[in-house]
Order: structure tokens, then sequence, then C-alpha cells
């Protein structure tokens, strides 16, 4: 080290030495990426049960799944999306609804019983039903395009803890929701591949588990509550607040403000109704600024 920064080595063999290291570090550090998206690893989640299914925390707080409405969906093309401070996500991909984060919490769940990287096969049929969804072609077509949609999805996941960078996935190796899948129609199965490096975002236990019992009990046209459930799942505070500002922007709502706080406070309702939270209202905060707030009553929720 006393070589590379002696001074009395000519400025421009000194500047060449510094950009040869650097290279020499940004390549071990693609090679340390690459190795590990090719590398099966086993995922076990504390507290899964078979009635929970999990998400990361980051995914969960981030507007990657949005209750939009039916319909052509935008298209993202490295778009960052709304999430809390801490994380950027850039998202290539088709905008995914609420529908669709039931399909990849189920193949996560899926997937937790073999090595990431490995082939997971599921049946379609018990897949929809375990979706809480029937079993008629039609089902079996919105399946088949949501996993195309979940495979071309890409992000790039950057999250820093006191400023300084805790996690990044995404820059050097593509990383997909679904890394790829095959689909034999003769057996009717998928086999699906899980991202290794999905471990990382699910480590230290920051992920939500979500009641999957009480998600599949959601009345028609109740995305928002469903959306919120998993929201409500990635926090331990007992009293939750969120601006509206921020959350219109996370829900993917463009409606005016106030058609946006009629279906909250509807969203709201149906959370009390299945017991997820209680005392949900719009009020001022502090700063003058609206916000959403209840308290949370089931930990898993």
């Amino acid at each position: 080290m006393r070589d590379l920064l002696s001074p009395e080595q000519p400025p421009d063999l000194l500047a060449g030495q510094i950009a040869w290291a650097s290279q020499k570090a940004l390549q071990a550090k693609r090679h340390r990426e690459l190795k590990a998206a090719e590398t099966p690893v086993q995922m076990f989640l504390p507290g899964m049960e078979e009635f929970l299914r999990a998400m990361p925390n980051h995914i969960a707080r981030s507007s990657l799944f949005s209750p939009v409405a039916r319909g052509p969906k935008k298209i993202h093309a490295g778009s960052i999306l709304v999430s809390r401070g801490d994380a950027e996500i850039k998202f290539w991909g088709e905008q995914l609804d609420e529908a669709q984060a039931d399909v990849w919490m189920q193949a996560i769940y899926e997937a937790t019983g073999v090595p990431l990287g490995e082939p997971v096969v599921v049946t379609r049929a018990s897949f929809l039903r375990g979706i809480g969804r029937d079993t008629g072609k039609s089902q079996y077509e919105w399946l088949h395009r949501t996993m195309q949609a979940l495979s071309f999805a890409m992000l790039v996941i950057e999250v820093k803890q006191a400023g300084k960078h805790k996690l990044a996935i995404g820059q050097v190796r593509a990383l997909h929701l679904v890394d790829g899948f095959d689909f034999d129609p003769r057996a009717e199965t998928y086999s699906l591949r899980i991202d290794p490096r999905w471990k990382q975002m699910f480590s230290n236990r920051e992920f939500a588990l979500i009641d999957w019992g009480k998600r599949m009990q959601f009345g028609r046209g109740q995305d928002m509550a469903k959306a919120l459930q998993r929201l409500i799942a990635a926090s331990s505070d007992s009293v939750q607040r969120h601006g509206l500002d921020w959350l219109k922007a996370k829900l993917g709502y463009g409606s005016p403000i106030r058609k946006f706080r009629e279906a909250l406070l509807a969203a709201m309702r149906e959370l009390e109704r299945l017991e997820l939270i209680a005392g949900g209202r719009i009020e001022m905060s502090k700063r003058g600024t609206e916000q959403a707030v209840w308290i949370k009553l089931d930990s898993s929720a």
C-alpha cells in the first residue's frame, strides 16, 4: 500500500494504479454477486406457518404491487418506486396488482421447501386453489400471464442504514421476481426458479408475515385493503401513521384526493371487519398534513 501511495511516483502512474485497483475491486464484487446468484441456498423463514405467507418489508412498503384498476397497465422502464426513505427500488416491467402479489407470495411459500435456485414444481390447479381461485380455463390463462409478468419484472434494490450502504442487489445481474419457469402441459405443472439472492431480502427477519386465511376473506373490490394489509404487516408498531400524500402515491391512486379519502376509509372499515386493525381514521398530523392512523391488532397480519 506504501508503494501505491508513495509521493515519489509520477502522478499519472499513481492515478493508473488507483484506477486499476478500483477496477479489480469492481470485478471482485461482480464475481461475488454472480456466484451468489448461481448457488442454491435454503431459505428458512422464522415464524412461517402453513396459514401465513411472507414478503420482504421493503417490497411490502413499496408500490411494486398496487391496487390498480383492471385494463391496460403502465409499463415501467427504470422507474423509482414509491417506498420508504432508506430504500431505492428501480423497476422494469408491467405494473403489478394485488392478485399478482398473491401469486408471488404463494411462489415464495412453495420455494421454501427446496434450495433457492433449484426447480420448484407445482401443479397449476393446486397453486390456484392455494390463492383462493377457481380452476377454470380463464384462471389457468390468467395464471400463465402472471407467471410471464413476474418473470419479466426486473428490480435493482439499494438499501441504506445510517447513511451507509446495507444492501445492493441487481446492478450487475438482473433480479427478477421469478427467475424463470417451465410449463408442462401434459402434467399441468409449473417448474419455477427463484433467484438465491432473494434470501438477502428476507434476512434478519426483515419480512412481513401475512395472515393468509384473512387475506382470502377480503370482499370483492377490496384490493386497497389487501395492499394495506401488507403495509401493516411490514411494521411491528402498534400505532401506525402514514401521510395521505405518500399513501396515495404508494397505492397508485390517480383520482382526486377527495375520492382517495373515501376509498381509504372504506378499506380501513374492511380491515376492521377482519380484525386486522382498530380505530382506523384520517386526521391532521402535528405538521398540519393529513394522515391515516390505525392500531395494528394482529401481529401476524
